[in-house]
């Protein structure tokens, strides 16, 4: 089986380089590195950063001013006719977004940009909430009733603001869904070692990755995975009800235990991230842009602002009004990044591995035994390594699978754009079952299977080529829903607010009220 899974990843070689020159494009031409400040900059970063610092000026910085409601809403109770709650749909999100990502996107960030890339994934992420913001507004406008759910986002906005061609909506959906089968190999397998893992520390014994415990347990979870999925989007939310507040607190406990028994190091955390963000001979001298450039990407990869692959969830809820699971979106990106992801940076920070004794053979080790290795750092000779290792190893578990169980009722969603009949469902469904299989046989094989991780960087990058110009075409109505949410006068949102026709789920809401 090793030799089979070896050629795969031979085959996908050329994925690591394509997603790295697509990253870094056109940094990677000396002509443009070699303008000064601009230079460090690229396109992806432009794309993203700018978009977020436009449309938060453009909102009036609406995740500030409308933060408070948005949390309102969130824990508003209320009678849900079609779909699911505000709150189902934000913790539906937050399966996706809160995912291993915020444990080694961010080691894996601060291991190559140094302390300073957390600054700028703060900067990022504040920013993001704006777009992010726009993607949930767009993806309820536009959203259609099925049954008794709605299903929408990316293919469905994308569709009705590029003409209403059917091909558009198809392509999109495909988009999608290709990046979700490239993300999903990742996630089985992180699945499965993270279990395998905490196995080991509870009985001290090392498990062989070949060995009948790794096929019992990637059987049940496949098998575990089979009856949730294939149950449909409500189904998928009675779950990720549950197990995102549980992944959440818990994480947050952990790593909160962990600073307080390294209090001492706070300060030296604060120094290090403002020095490393800001300190003028990085900003001129080449460096800046490796510190900025972690920062986002590390940042997007986490919180998916501007992919539009969190669209789905804010397109299921039965909101009110659309604004109203924008302002829930943009508060995910904030629980993501500025929560999540800053705790596992203080972790990685005030262990600082980096300039250790052993601090070359920190680098060398993967992201996340880079993690668990400033766990042993922060708790070194007590009980305490073992019990917040073995935390941590859980919460990363509960990631690794919220996001599968995200990323195939997403490509369910993003089919409907294509076929809406259950069989067509069923086969999607399937195929991101098989492909979350192929993660977890990695896994038992021994291989990490590098160039296949590659694709979820270009995945992410790629859809953020296609969805954030599609935002700017809607950024319009998004701006007058916004506006008639902000008056506040007691009219229902239309069609007609936006200066359209084809916002068929709100005008029939209309009608009825």
């Amino acid at each position: 089986m090793q030799h089979i899974f070896e050629s795969i990843n031979g085959i996908f070689s050329f994925v690591g380089p394509l997603s790295d020159f697509l990253w870094d494009f056109p940094t990677n031409f000396e002509w443009y590195s070699s303008i000064p400040v601009l230079g460090n900059f690229s396109f992806a970063i432009i794309l993203l950063l700018g978009s977020g610092i436009f449309f938060s000026f453009r909102l009036g910085f609406i995740q500030v001013t409308h933060f408070k409601k948005g949390i309102q809403v969130m824990l508003e109770k209320r009678k849900i006719e079609t779909g699911i709650s505000p709150l189902a749909a934000f913790l539906l999100s937050s399966a996706m977004r809160v995912g291993p990502g915020n444990i080694i996107g961010v080691t894996g960030a601060i291991a190559v940009g140094g302390p300073g890339a957390l600054f700028w994934m703060w900067v990022s992420a504040f920013f993001g909430m704006a777009v992010a913001y726009m993607e949930g507004v767009l993806a309820q406008i536009f959203k259609e009733k099925k049954d008794d759910e709605f299903v929408g986002g990316l293919p469905f906005y994308g569709r009705k603001l590029l003409g209403n061609k059917v091909w558009i909506g198809v392509f999109l959906s495909l988009l999608y869904i290709l990046y979700a089968l490239c993300c999903l190999p990742a996630q089985g397998f992180n699945v499965v070692s993270s279990i395998g893992r905490m196995a080991e520390i509870v009985s001290g014994v090392t498990i062989p990755t070949d060995s009948a415990f790794y096929y019992v347990v990637g059987a049940a979870i496949v098998l575990i995975t089979a009856v949730i999925a294939f149950g449909g989007i409500k189904k998928v939310t009675k779950w990720t009800d549950k197990m995102v507040p549980v992944m959440a607190v818990l994480y947050i406990v952990t790593v909160f235990i962990l600073i307080v028994l390294n209090v001492k190091a706070i300060p030296y955390l604060f120094k290090t991230v403002f020095a490393g963000a800001f300190k003028p001979e990085a900003f001129f001298g080449g460096v800046f842009g490796t510190v900025l450039a972690q920062g986002v990407k590390r940042g997007l990869m986490s919180n998916e602002a501007g992919q539009g692959t969190i669209t789905m969830s804010a397109a299921a809820a039965d909101a009110e009004h659309p604004c109203e699971q924008g302002m829930l979106s943009s508060i995910g990106v904030f629980l993501d990044t500025i929560v999540i992801c800053t705790l596992s940076g203080f972790v990685v920070i005030m262990a600082h591995c980096w300039d250790g004794p052993n601090g070359e053979a920190w680098a060398a080790l993967d992201k996340l035994p880079k993690f668990t290795e400033s766990i042993a750092q922060l708790t070194p000779g007590t009980a305490a390594n073992a019990i917040m290792t073995f935390l941590v190893t859980l919460c990363f578990s509960m990631f690794a699978y919220t996001c599968l169980l995200g990323m195939i009722s997403f490509s369910e969603i993003a089919a409907n754009r294509i076929r809406k009949d259950r069989k067509f469902i069923n086969v999607v469904r399937g195929i991101g079952l098989f492909v979350a299989a192929f993660g977890i046989l990695c896994n038992i094989a021994g291989l990490e299977l590098g160039n296949l991780w590659a694709f979820s960087d270009l995945g992410n990058i790629l859809i953020v080529f296609f969805n954030v110009p599609i935002v700017y075409v809607g950024s319009k109505y998004v701006y007058r829903a916004t506006k008639h949410y902000k008056k506040n006068d007691g009219t229902p949102f239309t069609s007609e607010v936006i200066g359209r026709d084809d916002c068929t789920f709100w005008d029939e809401r209309a009608e009825k009220h």
